[in-house]
């Protein structure tokens, strides 16, 4: 009688899934980054839109909903976790990374790449009022920010329109105009999008601020971020077999799934959190 093989721990850790969340559905941003970076990976999503956003949240609260969502992509068994949010990696990646134990990457406003980018020394910053009132935010002001002119704004209600899809709604472009108008009155010829949300809506930036303006975010960093870690600890995907992605969300909308799927670009597999 044939037995079925027994897989190393180290295979089994190999074989395990990458959790990826966010605040809500922004995050998918960063995964469709780590997916093509990283195709033979699984990959399992949660969209904690019924908190979204988290900009307007205290910092014990955002550390509450990670310590949670955290928790439920543990117990699927992921090898990693990305933080996929700016505001909630400023609020608690420390505190994650005082209590689990696996590999857990987050985000940051590009402001290093930004300066170096700039060619006037002007750079614009879009982000919720809880990434731009961080300490993290502070110590990338200080850090990067020294030699260049930094202008801030906060984008209340855009993440709330990316929420509903509502990606080129006439009230999500008046935002966008809104937010992008003191940044252009700067002078600014790079602007970091500060919230993974805003790539969704990239198209509408660049035809408010023109094609001049560089536009900048971290997805593509964070990618290449989690695949040294994971080289790192000897658990980089090597079989394409294993390259699936599932999606979670406990947002209450009706039209949830279709929102998740128009960002994702396919049919996807989507359950409750």
């Amino acid at each position: 009688m044939r037995t079925k093989p027994i897989l190393s721990i180290e295979t089994a850790l190999v074989l395990k899934p990458i959790g990826v969340f966010d605040s809500g559905v922004g995050g998918i941003s960063v995964l469709k980054h780590i997916q093509a970076l990283l195709p033979d990976e699984a990959l399992l999503y949660v969209a904690d839109s019924l908190y979204a956003p988290y900009g307007n949240k205290t910092p014990e609260e955002i550390q509450a909903r990670c310590f949670a969502v955290a928790d439920f992509l543990i117990a699927q068994g992921v090898k990693a976790l990305v933080v996929a949010c700016n505001t909630a990696t400023a609020a608690a990646i420390d505190a994650m990374r005082a209590r689990y134990s696996l590999p857990i990457i987050g985000m940051e406003p590009a402001v290093k790449p930004a300066a170096e980018a700039t060619k006037n020394g002007i750079i614009g910053v879009l982000a919720t009022v809880g990434t731009l009132k961080s300490a993290q935010f502070a110590a990338l002001l200080e850090s990067y920010g020294r030699n260049v002119e930094v202008v801030t704004q906060a984008c209340l209600g855009l993440v709330e329109c990316i929420e509903r899809g509502e990606l080129t709604a006439q009230t999500t472009q008046d935002l966008i105009r809104q937010y992008c108008a003191p940044l252009l009155a700067k002078g600014a010829d790079t602007i970091v999008l500060g919230c993974t949300h805003y790539p969704f809506v990239r198209d509408l930036i660049t035809e408010v601020v023109g094609q001049d303006v560089v536009l900048i975010d971290t997805g593509a960093a964070v990618a290449s971020q989690l695949k040294k870690r994971l080289i790192e600890v000897d658990c980089l995907a090597s079989s394409p077999a294993s390259g699936q992605v599932e999606f979670w969300t406990n947002s209450q909308a009706d039209n949830a799934k279709h929102v998740i799927e128009n960002l994702w670009g396919r049919p996807a597999p989507i359950a409750l959190f």
